[in-house]
């Protein structure tokens, strides 16, 4: 992949899609730093998922989207594809794992798709998807390897380029790679001194472990509330060298810091965002901890700025207070 795809995607999709906007966290602020809080969550489905879903759907013919669409989603994939799909027409099935929250299969279902549970894991249910489009000579759209998927994610990277234009460093959680790897084309181009940081919850870092041992690995996961970046990584994925070039460093943070940090950003941004948003804050905050002393070299010099990407909103408010009781100070 390469920045070209990008740069059409951005042409393709523009008009149908928000820029959303940056503001400046006062809380996460220091003397060392500006931070500045990317809101996507404020994208049409309620995550950047919106982006890949409508540039992939955008390039399909009529005779694809007539023989059908297929894809398997955690949930704001599967949403955005739905959305999509109404826009050109049509009614794409969406595979979730057994036991994928009971309001993300509704919203799936009112957004005219056609919700479908298979397998213990979201990578059953990606397999599955991806096997029973083959079979029906049906269009399947991974909520990750994909080009037109990538491509479109990485337009938050050409906002940023543009938003802020002195960025030093990007906080991101990582799932399959597609937003992180697509946002890394862009800011590679525009912005090559800005350093990348991928953030995963510790009970679900395939990403990680397979960039840590070179190549992709089965990892053993545990529940997450980072429920939209949960999964696996299926072999030849796209996204794992793209992952390999574009991310600088990772960070692994535990369920308690995403629970606190989801509170932290309702408490003093007045933003109800979902788990895997928080990793990317609970990411920034390990990062500062372990910087705390004033004397790292990290610090020293002229005050950095960096911007954390708030990627979706879409958990219920009883979830959401259930979560957080668990975090609040």
């Amino acid at each position: 992949m390469n920045f070209t795809q990008v740069a059409r995607a951005e042409e393709r999709i523009r008009s149908q899609v928000r820029r959303t906007p940056v503001e400046r966290s006062t809380f996460l602020s220091s003397a060392q730093a500006d931070v500045w809080l990317k809101l996507e969550h404020l994208q049409e489905t309620g995550s950047f998922k919106w982006r890949g879903a409508l540039n992939k759907m955008a390039t399909l013919s009529e005779a694809e989207l007539a023989r059908g669409v297929v894809t398997a989603s955690n949930g704001n994939h599967g949403m955005a594809v739905c959305a999509a799909g109404a826009l050109r027409g049509i009614r794409p099935q969406v595979y979730l794992r057994e036991g994928a929250p009971e309001e993300r299969v509704r919203l799936i279902r009112d957004l005219g798709g056609d919700p479908c549970r298979f397998g213990q894991t979201p990578l059953d249910a990606e397999r599955e998807a991806r096997r029973q489009a083959a079979e029906r000579g049906q269009v399947f759209i991974s909520p990750y390897n994909d080009a037109e998927v990538v491509a479109g994610q990485g337009t938050i990277g050409l906002e940023l380029a543009a938003q802020l234009p002195k960025l030093d460093r990007l906080f991101v959680a990582v799932g399959g790679g597609g937003l992180i790897g697509g946002i890394g084309l862009a800011l590679r181009a525009l912005r090559p001194g800005v350093r990348l940081v991928g953030c995963w919850p510790a009970h679900s870092a395939a990403m990680a472990k397979s960039l840590e041992a070179g190549r992709i690995v089965e990892v053993e996961e545990a529940p997450t509330l980072s429920e939209s970046t949960a999964g696996g990584i299926e072999e030849g994925s796209l996204t794992f060298p793209l992952c390999q070039s574009v991310i600088d460093e990772r960070i692994l943070v535990s369920e308690e810091e995403i629970r606190h940090a989801m509170w932290l950003i309702a408490q003093h941004e007045r933003w109800m965002v979902e788990g895997a948003a928080a990793v990317a804050v609970a990411g920034y905050l390990r990062w500062r901890a372990e910087r705390q002393d004033g004397q790292s070299e990290a610090l020293r010099g002229e005050k950095e700025t960096i911007a954390i990407l708030l990627c979706g909103r879409n958990i219920s408010p009883t979830h959401f207070f259930d979560i957080c009781q668990g975090g609040c100070p």
